[in-house]
């Protein structure tokens, strides 16, 4: 089995359990325009890629290129810092422990996400996850110059540690665009979760490694 260095995990839906908020206020948001799509087809076309990105890609598969992007996602920023106010966040079961048996074994753990940095840090905030404790660090969409699939921020991450051998890489979400992130960076190991945006049926679309209920089943694969 390859030596795991580093694992990079993606946060909403797969290590933070938000109840999907980011893409109920996306719908929301795209609704105040007139768009009424379902949460499926937003998660479907908008699962974990930067929010403008999602919301431009939502408008086109849906047929309403004539409603301005920019503008929905400007009011999508605006409603999702009032959600976020109010919004009880919690880690999934077992994450945690995951985490201090990765950190027992020498793996870097990092977060990376779709979001940009102020709604991470939030995120982080409301859990009590620093980075250099719980976690390693932290990368969002503002670090990087191009968003998922694009394995820019895999390859920041990898850079922040000095990790060369993408083989010993492990990427790990909830959706199909967080598996061709991991395997766009030839990660070593790319891993589909459950607990999320996507099912089991269209996260093995993507031909992840493992498919796993949750995150917190990771522990036991790795370290039978």
């Amino acid at each position: 089995m390859k030596k795991i260095q580093l694992a990079v995990f993606d946060m909403a839906g797969t290590t933070v359990n938000e109840d999907n908020v980011v893409y109920k206020t996306v719908r929301a948001a795209l609704a105040k325009h007139g768009v009424d799509v379902s949460l499926e087809t937003v998660l479907r076309f908008g699962a974990g890629k930067e929010k403008f990105k999602a919301i431009s890609d939502i408008l086109t598969e849906s047929n309403n290129n004539n409603v301005d992007a920019n503008v929905v996602f400007e009011n999508f920023r605006e409603m999702l810092a009032e959600a976020y106010a109010n919004l009880d966040v919690t880690t999934y079961d077992g994450v945690e422990e995951l985490f201090k048996i990765l950190k027992s074994k020498a793996v870097k753990i990092v977060l990376n996400t779709g979001y940009d940095q102020k709604t991470a840090q939030s995120l982080l905030n409301k859990l009590g996850w620093v980075p250099g404790q719980q976690i390693d660090g932290l990368i969002t969409a503002d670090d990087v110059v191009h968003g998922r699939p694009s394995p820019e921020m895999i390859d920041k991450a990898m850079a922040m540690f000095g990790i060369t051998a993408s083989a010993n890489v492990l990427k790990a979400g909830d959706s199909i665009i967080d598996i061709e992130e991991g395997k766009n960076a030839n990660c070593g190991w790319t891993v589909g979760v459950l607990t999320g945006a996507q099912t089991r049926e269209q996260l093995a679309t993507a031909e992840p490694t493992l498919i796993l209920d949750s995150l917190a089943d990771l522990a036991k694969v790795l370290f039978p």
